[in-house]
């Protein structure tokens, strides 16, 4: 039977246990080729360990992975050739110019002395990193560091992607500029595996979402799918009085669906009655009260995530 090529990873029944830890209790994942997988999870669901078995750094203990069609553990060497990984942290050697540390890379990869000062050109030019190609790598900024990272995972021009967390300790521009990056790298065709704890960063980029807790896959779908299972919209109300704020509250808990909870003077809770907004603003008029704001939105992925996994973000 021929590989599907509409599929460029997939994982069944994924466990790897250290001692007496099970990081990973039988996993499954599909990632359809150029898309982004966001893998989503609390600190220790496993999430590094399945990436690490996809990047056959490690062995499962059970199970079977395919990448682009090898498996991971009878053809890691194949598989090897296809991806590239960029981990929580800046690889590259700080000793060495941007330019020396693609160079680097390229030899290592087997490229030609010329060929890899060539994709070197050629990478720190897409990375917006001409002007610093000569200055030492321990002298760029976090942002310039993790894009000059991002580049040395790309020298072997991988099919395959794999980001863990690939935006820890950014500030939000930085972040924003890897962001595009990431999008630029999809519309080319490259497939993008992506672990991240910033659930708006998942649900920027990723066209579909895994989440993980405990080793266990507890969730699968697109962001709306995900969003849409709480079951419940968010209402926002702020009084244009403060002295009314006691009655919008009583107004608002008569058609929520939860809790209702105030902070900085701004009223919200869940409701999943499509009239909600409708009666509510019936009822204010009645009672002839004002308001500064209201609005109706879906749930944000940090609202799915405390849903999902009982914890926030």
């Amino acid at each position: 039977m021929g590989y599907d090529t509409s599929t460029a990873i997939l994982a069944e029944g994924l466990v790897k246990r250290f001692g007496a830890t099970t990081a990973l209790n039988g996993v499954d994942l599909a990632v359809r080729t150029g898309t982004v997988l966001g893998l989503l999870g609390p600190n220790g669901a496993g999430k590094t360990t399945a990436v690490r078995v996809l990047a056959t750094l490690i062995r499962p203990d059970a199970g079977h992975a395919t990448v682009g069609g090898f498996d991971v553990v009878q053809q890691a060497h194949q598989v090897r050739e296809l991806i590239g990984l960029t981990g929580q942290y800046a690889s590259v050697d700080e000793t060495l110019t941007g330019t020396e540390n693609l160079i680097m890379i390229g030899r290592l990869l087997g490229l030609s002395r010329a060929s890899s000062r060539q994709r070197a050109r050629d990478l720190l030019d897409r990375f917006d990193l001409v002007a610093a190609a000569d200055r030492a790598a321990g002298r760029y900024s976090g942002g310039m560091r993790r894009r000059l990272d991002l580049a040395a995972s790309l020298v072997g021009d991988p099919r395959l992607l794999y980001l863990d967390e690939p935006t820890t300790g950014l500030d939000p521009r930085s972040r924003n500029d890897v962001w595009e990056i990431i999008r630029g790298l999809v519309a080319g065709g490259t497939t993008v595996l992506l672990t991240t704890q910033y659930l708006d960063e998942a649900d920027q980029l990723a066209d579909e979402i895994v989440v993980i807790d405990h080793g266990r896959v507890i969730a699968t779908g697109t962001p709306e799918q995900l969003k849409a299972r709480t079951g419940a919209q968010t209402l926002a109300v702020r009084p244009s009085a403060p002295d009314d704020l006691a009655a919008l509250k009583d107004a608002v808990g008569r058609v929520a669906a939860g809790p209702v909870d105030v902070a900085a003077d701004v009223i919200t809770a869940p409701v999943a009655e499509p009239g909600a907004l409708t009666r509510l603003v019936r009822d204010l008029d009645e009672q002839g009260l004002t308001v500064a704001e209201l609005s109706l939105r879906s749930p944000s992925m940090d609202e799915v995530f405390l849903s999902l996994t009982g914890a926030p973000a």
